[in-house]
Formats: structure tokens, sequence, C-alpha cells
């Protein structure tokens, strides 16, 4: 018997030993081994955090006239974990209460809370939990319905018909009205309504240089609560190609209740203010822009054509004073961004026709193999020999170097070609930049085609502009190297970035990629090219009035994109030219893609040539540039207003 319950009495020992010892190691495991998991997991259920969006810099032309800029914006989200506690929704309950009762403006805040503190307890105490949070919904739907511009039925079935526990019920509110919401949602003790800051972008001139200064996009983010926020990044153009400059850094507030659920002030630990993102100053002048739209529009419409592009740069420095292409799209709506948004300027290649023959003139030119004034015989207009047809236009004869340029002979611009030879043609060809990327600061970018096949027919046709494909951009580099002494600059979108006190952060400068030719060539090619634009040129319709201007005229039939060949009745027309002659201050090319017009004969010096003699002169005008030439009186009367 004794023995018996000595038996028992150890079994029982036994077990409390074991049970204790297990508890025991169960608290060392807690407190020690898992306390910061644990305090983490205590933590997220008093602490929310808010994100404080960085401000994303503007973007600004060279004048400083902003572009592109940041607007602060906030959304309404609905918390369900915190709109359902019945612990927490009884203070709005127990507000709604207590400032109905007669005197309540006449109490200090703290009598005002322990009153509502009181109320509380009370409605915890009778109240069962299905009723506190219906009254608790009921109360937020009559308080924010009209604030939110919502019927009060609309907002209550976007709450109970939505499936997660963490959705929006207003998006994109200004910053005035999303202010006014706060205030209300704190002085009505509501519950489970929080609101999420981000920054929306506008556009200034929305139809504008539409291509190059691109736009923002919003992608989902999910933190650790598996609650979902949007973050602003730049999808096209310069918004994309300088995101890590204009981004900025994102803050955060963090926010933590107390074991009643209310929120407590935070200390300095709780608080990272964003940093703002840099502003970037763009090379382009919105004036000489909007000039270049809208001369390029009405071009189109004339001459029946919906794509083209026209670029316009400064020779010295390699910066793109302005750069517009069609068909374009509205940056603020983006409606048809996916059809509108190839970016022509940059990334058409095109067989670019006689605007390629200063390539064979300046190469022969440099080597000392000709000069402004050799000659060549032109076949009467049709040379043959083998396999190489080189057909023109019209019959000629002999022409000098300046000739062949004027005439815009395609025999004789392969006559000077031949004498450099196919190694050394496409070596100046490739020192003028064609067949690469320029290395703009701005994606999608073509490098176009220029190669030396080995094949002498291939040769022939790329000594007048065919057998190969430019961008326009690279066409207007080119011609910047003639109007530069010379020197191929690497072309610049992007001036300066510059802090919000104004402070510059970085420069960029002026970037020689390549010496193309001696000074002295791209005098005499300016020489040349200058008499293209006079009486027997074929770039009359380009003159401006009390300037010289230099230039050449480009013809091309379009290539069968669905097959070999070329397209009936299809051309390409340009011009390429710059001003004054002999110290250009700008750079143009005017590129139309198949014109359909009847009107003219489809050349590039009846729809391109017209085209830039008006932007140029209104271009002119605006630099404040002085006429270096006299302006005779017919001239001046015809383009008088």
């Amino acid at each position: 018997m004794k023995s018996s319950f000595q038996s028992r009495c150890t079994i029982l020992c036994s077990i409390l030993v074991i049970g204790l010892s297990v508890l025991s190691a169960r608290l060392v495991k807690i407190q020690l081994v898992d306390r910061h998991r644990y305090a983490a997991s205590s933590r997220k259920a008093f602490d929310r955090v808010e994100k404080l969006p960085a401000t994303r810099g503007s973007i600004v032309d060279r004048r400083e006239e902003i572009l592109a800029k940041s607007i602060p914006v906030s959304s309404v989200f609905i918390d369900k974990n915190h709109l359902e506690d019945p612990k927490l929704a009884s203070y709005g309950i127990a507000y709604q209460e207590a400032s109905a009762e007669p005197g309540w403006n006449d109490l200090e805040p703290a009598e005002q809370r322990r009153k509502i503190s009181g109320l509380r307890g009370e409605i915890l105490a009778n109240e069962t939990t299905e009723a506190i949070v219906s009254k608790h919904l009921a109360y937020v739907i009559g308080v924010l319905a009209r604030p939110l511009g919502m019927r009060r039925e609309d907002l209550r079935a976007k709450i109970e018909t939505s499936k997660g526990k963490w959705f929006p019920v207003a998006k994109d509110l200004p910053e005035d009205i999303a202010e006014n919401l706060r205030e209300t949602v704190e002085k009505h003790w509501l519950q489970g309504i929080e609101f999420q800051n981000s920054i929306k972008r506008w556009y200034t001139a929305p139809n504008l240089a539409t291509h190059l200064i691109g736009f923002t996009g919003e992608t989902e983010e999910t933190d650790a609560d598996g609650k979902t926020a949007t973050r602003v990044v730049g999808r096209f153009g310069i918004e994309s190609t300088m995101e890590s400059y204009l981004a900025g850094r994102d803050g955060w507030r963090e926010h933590r209740r107390d074991a009643h659920g209310l929120v407590v002030p935070g200390d300095s630990a709780s608080l990272m203010p964003p940093r703002a993102g840099l502003n970037v100053q763009l090379t382009i002048d919105m004036g000489l822009q909007a000039i270049i739209e809208e001369e390029m529009e009405a071009c189109l419409k004339e001459f029946k054509s919906i794509r083209g592009a026209v670029i316009l740069m400064d020779p010295k420095t390699g910066e793109i004073l302005a750069m517009a292409s069609r068909p374009h799209f509205d940056l603020n709506r983006r409606d048809d961004v996916a059809e509108n948004g190839f970016n022509f300027a940059i990334q058409a290649i095109y067989e670019p026709g006689s605007t390629f023959k200063v390539v064979a003139t300046s190469g022969v030119l440099n080597e000392g193999l000709a000069t402004p004034f050799t000659s060549v015989f032109c076949h009467n207009g049709n040379y043959s020999e083998g396999k190489i047809q080189v057909p023109d236009h019209h019959p000629y004869g002999n022409l000098t170097l300046e000739g062949v340029l004027i005439k815009s002979s395609n025999i004789g611009a392969y006559k000077f070609a031949r004498q450099l030879g196919a190694k050394r043609f496409f070596d100046y060809a490739h020192r003028f930049g064609f067949g690469r990327k320029t290395g703009i600061q701005l994606s999608g970018e073509s490098s176009g085609i220029a190669k030396n096949t080995g094949n002498a027919v291939d040769f022939s046709r790329a000594s007048y502009g065919y057998a190969l494909n430019v961008t326009p951009l690279q066409m207007a580099c080119g011609y910047s190297a003639i109007a530069g002494d010379g020197k191929l600059l690497k072309p610049r979108i992007v001036k300066a970035l510059v802090a919000n006190d104004g402070t510059v952060v970085e420069r960029f400068p002026a970037e020689v990629v390549s010496q193309v030719m001696k000074p002295e060539t791209a005098k005499k090619m300016r020489a040349a090219l200058e008499k293209v634009t006079e009486p027997g040129g074929t770039a009359l319709l380009a003159a401006v009035p009390g300037y010289k201007v230099a230039g050449k005229t480009g013809t091309a039939k379009r290539h069968n994109p669905n097959g070999r060949g070329y397209l009936a009745n299809s051309y390409t027309v340009s011009f390429a030219g710059m001003l004054p002659a002999q110290d250009p201050a700008f750079v143009c090319i005017v590129v139309i893609d198949d014109p359909r017009t009847d009107k003219v004969t489809r050349y590039g010096g009846t729809i391109a040539a017209p085209a830039f003699g008006r932007i140029a002169a209104r271009a002119a005008a605006y630099m404040n540039l002085q006429p270096t030439e006299p302006i005779k009186a017919s001239l001046a009367a015809a383009t008088k207003p």
C-alpha cells in the first residue's frame, strides 16, 4: 500500500517536473531565442509606417521654363482590420454620442478625451461586437461620403463587397482636399481610414516635344503587411533615361498606437524625411520647339503626310535646340501612345538620297583629290559599267564638284566616290557618324546601316544615298560637322542637373566624337552648299531673306517593307541646311515621309526645303540673329504679312 502510494507520488512529481521543464524551456525560447520575432510581431500590431514620397524632379528647358512637374496627391484606403475591430470602432461611436451632448464644444480637449473614454467603456460593456462594428461603419459612411464625392450607398457597397482587407476608395485627391479629409477623420475619431501619399506627373505643354520629354507610369509594390502602394517611375523619353536623377528617395513616418489602439506621438527616430529628386534642364528651347512643331504640322497637312521629323541643332556645342516627330500624342492623356509612340527623329531609318552626297564630295576635298572646281563628266544622265547602273534625273555633261551638289547629280557623286574608293568612302561615312548610334540620352535609338559589303553595285548606290540607312538625328549630326569646322559632336539633350535651391549639381559639356574633315574643307563645303539654295540650285525654296543659307535636298524612293524593291510612287523627301551659311548658328533637318500630294512634284526641294525656309526665318528672328545680306525689294514685299 505504502509502496503504491510512493509510486503514484513519484509519477505525479515526474509529470510536474517534466511539464514545468517544458514550460521553462518554452519561456527561455520566447525570451531569448525568439524575442526579436515576437517583438516585431508585437510592433506590427501597433505600428504603421506611412510612406512619404519624394518629390520627383522637374524637367525644364534651357530657359528654365517648366515642362514636367510633380503634384502631390493622396489616396484614401480602407483598412478592414481596424474598421471592424470593436475595440477601435468604439472610439468613433463614443465620439458620435459625446459630441451630440449639450456643452460639448465648451469642454477642454482633455475633458473631451476623458468623456469619450468613459462612454467607450459603457459601449464595450453594453453593446455586442456586431452592433459596434455596424454602427461605426454607418458613422464612417455618413461622415465621409460627401467629402469623397460619393453617394452613401455607393461607398457602403464598395466597402462591403470588397474581398480584400486593404483597398482604395478614392485615388489621386489634390493635397488640399486630402488634408481636409485627414482633419475630418481625426476630428471624428474614425477608425480604419488611412491615407497614402503619392506624386502625380503633370506636363505643362503636353503636345510639344512629346517623344523627347516622355512620360511616367505607376508600378505597384507590396509591403511586409501585404498592403499595395504605387510608385511613379519614368517609362519613356527623358523621364525614363534620367530616372535615377529625377526619382529622389522616399521617406517614411511611423505611427504607433498604445494598448488602447490610439495613435501616440512619435520620436525623432520615427521619421525619415524624403529627399527630392534633381531637376533636369534640357538643351531645348520651347520657343524654338513651338516653331518647328507648328511648321511641321502645316507641312504635313499641306502635302498629305502623317510621318516626319524636324531637328534643330547647335553645331558648335552639339545641343539639340528643338526636336519633333510625327505622329505624336498628348503627354497628359496618352490615349494613342501605343500607335504614335514611335520617335521618328531617332528611331526611323530611311535611305537619305542626295543629302548623303556630302560624304563623297567632302571626302575628295579633304583628301586633296579634288577642288570645288574640279570637273567630272556626267554622261548625259545615264552611266553604265557592267552591272553598275547610275541614273540621273536630268542629262548633265561636265559638272564641277560644286555643280554636282547644286544640280544633285547621282553620276557626279559616284565619280567622286570612286576617286576615294570604297574603303575610304565608308571610312568617311563612319566618321560622319553613320552606321552607329549617336549616343543621345534617349532610349530606343536606331544605329542605321552604312556597311561596306564589298559589292561594287552597293558602293555605287551608296554614293548617292541608297543601299544604306540613316536616322534624321544622324543626318543632323553629320551636317553639324560641316557647320562646325569638321568636328562631329555627340548630340546633347540634357544641359545640366539642378537641385531645388538652384545649385548646379552637374553640367554636360560638349563632346567631340571625331574629326570628320579639316576646318578648311568644311568651309569649302559650306560655300558649295550655299549655292544649292541660290538660283539654279535644287533648294531655291529654302532661301531666307537677309541670310545666306547652305544645305542639300534629298529625295529617295521608299523601300518596300514587305519584300524586295521599292514602293511605286512613294518617297521620303528631306532637306538638311544651316544658317547663316559661313558661321552657322543652327543646323536644321526636315524629313517628310511618304507625302501623297499632287500639288507639286514630290521632291526634297519642293516639300522639305520650303518648310526649312519658314522654320529658319522664324528661328533666326527668335534667336535675334542679325541679317548678313540685304533684303531685295521683291523679297521684302513678299515677306510682308
